[in-house]
């Protein structure tokens, strides 16, 4: 998925991107229960780019202690297995710092590294925080200094659509993407 295809009149920089944020209502954490397909929302922030070339696939929320912040498909498409985005980021920083590594498709390594890096033991929770003055639902990761804050931008059965800013300790700007509610896959 594409954040046009959700979204066509993406914004493509931080202001345009933070104007968007800031005008669409806050997601409750209650709305935020259920499976998330998942997209860039490309704003030249440096971190655009390393999830799509991951096979990142998006999000599951069962509850308010149970989140798994990066789900990607199996080999197969079939279902959905849970990253350990400890491991995940932790080589973060030096793919910002190499600009060849943000080109490459790591999609195929991380998949064959499944056993390694998978994980069935929930990375995150769901709380409500207060984030450019408004309350609002926001995933706060259990081992990294990362909250990603969600607001809605359609509540309407069958297309609810929300727009993350991913407030990261050291960037200077949120990093953004788009969910999609879709609960088509399991996650195993």
């Amino acid at each position: 998925m594409l954040s046009t295809d959700v979204l066509p009149d993406a914004p493509t920089t931080a202001a345009g991107a933070l104007a968007l944020f800031d005008a669409a209502p806050a997601a409750d954490a209650e709305f935020m229960i259920g499976t998330w397909r998942g997209a860039e929302l490309p704003t030249h922030h440096p971190l655009d780019g390393l999830l799509a070339a991951s096979g990142w696939w998006g999000k599951q929320f069962v509850d308010a202690e149970t989140v798994h912040p990066l789900l990607f498909p199996t080999a197969d498409g079939s279902a959905l297995w849970a990253l350990n985005p400890a491991l995940a980021f932790g080589g973060m920083g030096l793919a910002t710092r190499v600009p060849g590594l943000k080109g490459l498709n790591f999609s195929r390594p991380i998949t064959a590294l499944k056993p390694v890096l998978g994980t069935t033991a929930p990375k995150a929770r769901l709380r409500t925080t207060r984030y450019r003055g408004v309350d609002s639902a926001t995933m706060v990761y259990d081992q990294l200094p990362i909250n990603d804050v969600f607001r809605v931008l359609d509540d309407t059965a069958g297309s609810e659509t929300v727009l993350g800013a991913m407030d990261l300790r050291g960037s200077s700007r949120p990093y953004f993407f788009v969910l999609r509610r879709d609960d088509s896959l399991q996650v195993r």
